[in-house]
């Protein structure tokens, strides 16, 4: 892996690799697991719905869903356009027309400072291959809740699949670098009260650049204290548990 570039060849992924391809001119990504034989796991929302809140963001960002036209599905997938959910794809479906990348782990906090782009790495540490593709397998019968682009997306998904980790406190954002970096840049360039310290281009820059670098890295999930180690059993359990007290409270409100 390079500092510029996570890009690998399909013949040196091995099975729990997490990876991704880049969409829409690099704006944004898509993530999954590579559980070998040709196939990655990922975490979808139907096509045109990424962002699920109706307005024309909805008709632009469409990552998480394998397009091909509806009269030529894929052979081995069939037509996966309009899933939700977790779902099994081929690698050309995954990738729809896209580059290959992996996502890294255990790199260094001045790695992760050095690629500026939010969802390309982590200080985190995955568990074994194993366990990975455990985890993909049973969200994959099972799911992994509702998608929702800033707390529980393709890449959330992903990395819960590489170190069990869940954000346990309800005010933050998820497990997704992407997501951190696009809170980072708004908090960089509206909240940092050192902005007033400098007039100059440079300065300004430099202060918002340091304030972007320093959310990122305390977002991250490898420094973040607002995580913990979630059974995937468990976390299903819960899930579960969770919607049949919703139908619940619903009845009782009819």
């Amino acid at each position: 892996m390079g500092l510029l570039s996570n890009k690998i060849e399909r013949e040196n992924l091995k099975p729990g690799d997490h990876i991704y391809s880049w969409r829409h001119a690099y704006i944004y990504a898509h993530h999954g697991i590579y559980v070998g034989e040709g196939n990655v796991i990922h975490f979808t929302r139907g096509g045109g719905q990424e962002i699920g809140i109706g307005n024309f963001l909805d008709r632009i960002i469409v990552s998480s869903s394998p397009s091909r036209p509806s009269d030529n599905p894929c052979p081995r997938c069939g037509d996966q356009s309009r899933l939700d959910g977790v779902i099994s794809s081929c690698m050309d479906c995954f990738l729809s027309g896209g580059e290959l990348y992996i996502f890294e782990y255990s790199v260094s906090p001045a790695l992760f400072i050095a690629k500026a782009r939010g969802g390309t790495c982590t200080l985190a540490s995955s568990d074994s291959p194993e366990e990975v593709i455990h985890r993909a397998s049973y969200l994959l019968q099972n799911g992994f809740g509702c998608y929702d682009i800033f707390r529980n997306n393709c890449e959330d998904f992903a990395i819960y699949c590489k170190t069990g980790l869940l954000v346990y406190t309800a005010i933050s954002v998820g497990r997704s670098g992407q997501a951190a970096s696009i809170l980072a840049a708004a908090s960089a360039i509206l909240s940092s009260p050192l902005r007033f310290l400098t007039t100059s281009f440079g300065g300004l820059a430099a202060v918002g650049y340091g304030m972007y670098c320093f959310s990122r890295l305390v977002s991250d999930m490898g420094v973040r204290r607002d995580v913990k180690k979630v059974p995937v059993e468990i976390l299903v359990s819960r899930a579960v548990s969770d919607e049949s007290e919703a139908v619940t409270e619903m009845a009782k409100a009819d």
